[in-house]
């Protein structure tokens, strides 16, 4: 009897041991680093994305990114095998955006470097939405 609780209480540790590596993600929320009144000045990046990022996605999930916190712009592919755009929004979030321009991308690209050029504070937003321009 011993030995049955013993795999009971085994099956439920390994249970509980490998859920953790399912939480890469970030918490929700882990962007109000800055101050409200600082995150809320807009502002209007270039990028260019380079590494292994055309063929994996890489456009819809920045679209999807960009959306979901928020931000306005576009993003293409280019001849040299980058991926290009503009992000427009509140620094907060633009900046959330880098990182995860960075760092995260699609699930199967991989990411050499990021290049953010032309940062500037703007008064207004130059789009309505996060484009794929084809």
């Amino acid at each position: 009897h011993d030995g049955a609780v013993d795999l009971k209480v085994f099956g439920a540790v390994q249970r509980l041991l490998g859920k953790p590596q399912k939480l890469e993600l970030p918490p929700l929320g882990s962007s109000k680093c800055l101050s409200m009144a600082e995150g809320d000045t807009l502002v209007s990046v270039d990028y260019e994305i380079f590494g292994k990022v055309q063929g994996v996605f890489f456009r819809k999930y920045t679209q999807a990114e960009g959306k979901k916190l928020g931000l306005v712009g576009w993003v293409q592919n280019t001849d040299r095998g980058t991926v290009q755009g503009q992000l427009q929004g509140p620094v907060s979030k633009v900046r959330f955006m880098q990182q995860w321009l960075e760092t995260r991308g699609s699930p199967k690209s991989h990411i050499d470097r990021a290049n953010f050029n032309n940062e500037k504070v703007i008064a207004n937003l130059d789009y309505s939405d996060f484009q794929i321009v084809k």
